[in-house]
């Protein structure tokens, strides 16, 4: 099960790693081939990935890496969980921490703008698969549905729990706010990184802002400061 699905408190993944036995050199050349994949893909799209062309980057043999994926599509699928595993450690483990509610909704949104801002030359997976594999059928459509909508879940709960809290409104829409959450993110991407609209960043907080203040409950949390 993803750590997205579930929002009980969670050690931060470094410390978890910090325990762990060194990789083997298998381990190793796998995790070195995956981030290479990684690369890739977060240019090329998923469609660009092919094990003759990490063969080459890597200066391995086909056979050499078609060892360790064994497939194309399980490369691919392999990206996409490598790609969500650093999503958590990046937007979602930092967030955890912050108390339920809208401190924590804040630092959830907060950080996905951070990310975004570092993908703007490299493209988001979440949203660059979505639109290679809206109408293909398959476990790589599958396990790219799975991870957006964990992390969507994770979301959901947050908006949840501010509501139980008190910070949002007991009639708030879980969903809706979702939804226009999940909108500002797509809006964002679209300015950042297509148009390359200077201050995109600074207008999808301003607008996530607007919507917590909508629905917020009178005297609910500002927002730190920042």
């Amino acid at each position: 099960m993803s750590s997205l699905q579930s929002t009980a408190t969670v050690a931060p993944p470094a410390a978890a790693k910090a325990g762990r036995p060194p990789l083997q050199k298998g381990q190793q050349t796998r995790a070195a081939i995956l981030d290479a994949a990684l690369g890739l893909a977060s240019s090329a799209g998923l469609e660009g990935l092919s094990i003759g062309v990490l063969a080459e980057v890597m200066q391995m043999s086909k056979s050499g890496v078609f060892a360790h994926f064994g497939s194309r599509e399980e490369l691919q699928i392999s990206v996409i969980r490598e790609y969500h595993n650093r999503f958590e450690e990046e937007v979602f483990f930092p967030a955890i921490r912050e108390p339920r509610g809208l401190p924590r909704l804040r630092a959830l949104f907060a950080n996905w703008v951070r990310r975004v801002s570092v993908e703007v030359d490299s493209g988001c997976i979440y949203i660059s698969g979505a639109v290679e594999f809206d109408d293909r059928p398959g476990p790589v459509r599958d396990a790219l549905a799975d991870m957006v909508r964990s992390w969507q879940g994770a979301l959901d709960r947050a908006i949840r729990l501010a509501i139980q809290v008190g910070h949002l409104r007991a009639d708030t829409d879980a969903l809706q706010v979702l939804f226009e959450v999940h909108g500002l993110i797509l809006a964002l991407h679209h300015d950042a990184r297509f148009l390359r609209i200077p201050g995109a960043c600074d207008r999808a907080r301003h607008a996530f802002e607007r919507i917590v203040q909508f629905y917020a409950e009178p005297g609910a949390q500002a927002p730190a400061a920042r």
